[in-house]
């Protein structure tokens, strides 16, 4: 099982974004999905996570009106919406998903992840 994350790039300050993480090698229907973003210099941070129905989203606190994710279990694709974006939300975001059935998942921890993607780089300019 493979995922890849995708739709970074450099926009301005207000602009918008859509990430995509897709997971190859099984159903995406089987995982619990995170984003996390990592800026240079800075710890990593839990940007959004969706349950493996979409029934819940859980989001980090500076993202909450602003970024949604959501995913179509068909295509197997979990996207990252992000609206109004600032400079500060400039970092690489990666994707990371759990096997549904591996016991509680909190969502914010980054080590409770077992799959793990490369990041997509998004750099916002003032």
């Amino acid at each position: 099982v493979q995922l890849q994350a995708s739709g970074g790039g450099v926009v301005q300050a207000g602009a918008s974004l859509r990430l995509s993480c897709v997971v190859s090698g099984r159903s995406t229907s089987t995982y619990n999905v995170g984003w996390f973003r990592q800026a240079p210099g800075k710890e990593r941070e839990f940007v959004a996570g969706i349950t493996w129905s979409g029934e819940n989203t859980y989001y980090g606190d500076s993202m909450k009106d602003r970024f949604t994710i959501s995913r179509d279990n068909i295509k197997n694709i979990v996207d990252l919406q992000m609206n109004s974006l600032k400079p500060e939300d400039t970092a690489v975001y990666t994707c990371v998903a759990r096997f549904r059935l591996a016991g509680v998942l909190t969502f914010t921890d980054y080590e409770e992840y077992t799959l793990r993607g490369q990041g997509t780089l998004v750099t916002v300019s003032s």
